[in-house]
């Protein structure tokens, strides 16, 4: 199955929930490429991811570490959350060695558009930004969250 699908976000319960769907269809080998601007929910959107995959440990964002393996509780694919933010470009993305794991796992790559896509032969691409026109509105913390499935996927 690919496409778009554009789904309003109100609250972290709701970005966490939308992760766990997300999660539901991926598989190892998966690469889910997040872009957003800061705040915008990434690092709550890689939470639902988790719980979504059963696996351990705290999903914070791995900013100052550049990435964590997050383990199968299941027997299902491990998870590696990596923050882009502070990378350089491809080169030091390439250093962090994720060829070795992304058969494996399931790989989210936050801040990672135009970075990380050659990770995967198909990745998932989910941007997220803040819905002005629901802001206006005082709802401070809705997000238009858009889901790209590839088109091809094996």
């Amino acid at each position: 199955m690919s496409g778009q699908v554009p789904v309003l976000v109100r609250d972290a319960d709701a970005m966490r929930a939308l992760g766990e769907h997300v999660a539901a269809r991926c598989r190892a080998g998966d690469v889910i490429v997040l872009s957003g601007p800061l705040g915008a929910g990434k690092t709550t959107f890689t939470q639902g991811v988790a719980a979504g995959l059963c696996v351990s440990g705290s999903v914070t964002s791995p900013t100052f570490v550049i990435s964590r393996v997050h383990r199968s509780l299941v027997g299902g694919p491990d998870l590696v959350h990596v923050d882009a933010y502070r990378l350089a470009g491809l080169s030091e993305l390439d250093d962090l060695d994720l060829d070795a794991s992304l058969e494996e796992s399931v790989t989210v790559v936050e801040w990672g558009s135009d970075l990380a896509e050659h990770l995967g032969p198909h990745p998932v691409r989910v941007t997220i930004d803040r819905d002005l026109a629901s802001a206006d509105e005082g709802a401070a913390e809705d997000r238009r969250v858009t889901v790209t499935w590839p088109d091809r996927r094996p």
